[in-house]
């Protein structure tokens, strides 16, 4: 067969060979450059990142729990216990004002905000504490079903809460950890320069106690 006449029928037969070919080059090429940068740690930083505000999250959704629960607490106690006025009303003002203090994910690196927050909710667990103890006097809603109820979601939202803030706290070690430690420093040092330590939840004694439970 002639030379040109075989040239020209394999350029009829594959007109976009040159095209393709170089895409597939261009993909092989972004396929490794993507896994030479994943296995030499890049995206160690905004991983560890994107845990630690997930973990925040479950620490207010559990907050929120309890915040929830408050109120039909309240309400069940105040039917028995109407000269406690003063712990009920302490409860109430105490929720209010920790449902007012939150803190998003892009405020996690504001040390003096999540103390706020802090301050916040350990002052609710002292009300709620309180408002516990109070059942003592009140034989009949020691006995009531609705309390008992209340009392023993409100007891598994505390410890829950205190699970969500030891792995927010975990999370936000091995954050602030990559961004000091060799080799995720040299990405925190070029790339993420914008990225910053993320403030530590320093729970004190008395938040991360649950409120006493007392028959």
């Amino acid at each position: 067969m002639d030379l040109s006449l075989k040239s020209s029928l394999d350029h009829f037969q594959f007109p976009h060979a040159p095209r393709i070919f170089q895409r597939l080059r261009a993909v092989f090429a972004v396929a490794l450059i993507g896994a030479s940068v994943s296995g030499c740690g890049y995206n160690t930083i905004p991983t560890l990142e994107e845990q630690a505000k997930a973990k925040w999250a479950d620490v207010q959704n559990q907050y929120q729990r309890r915040s929830d629960l408050i109120p039909n607490l309240v309400a069940t106690v105040q039917g028995y216990a109407k000269q406690e006025k003063d712990v009920l009303t302490s409860v109430v003002e105490a929720r209010a004002k920790a449902t007012s203090v939150r803190i998003d994910a892009s405020q996690l690196t504001d040390p003096d905000k999540l103390k706020q927050f802090q301050e916040a909710q350990s002052q609710l667990s002292g009300a709620l504490g309180r408002l516990l103890a109070v059942s003592e006097n009140y034989p009949d809603l020691k006995s009531n079903q609705n309390f008992l109820a209340l009392q023993s979601q409100l007891e598994g939202t505390e410890n829950r809460i205190s699970v969500a803030r030891r792995d927010y706290i975990e999370a936000v070690r091995a954050y602030n950890l990559s961004l000091k430690t060799f080799p995720s420093l040299l990405w925190a040092a070029t790339f993420f320069r914008g990225n910053k330590p993320m403030a530590e939840f320093a729970a004190n004694e008395a938040a991360q106690t649950p409120p006493q439970v007392k028959f």
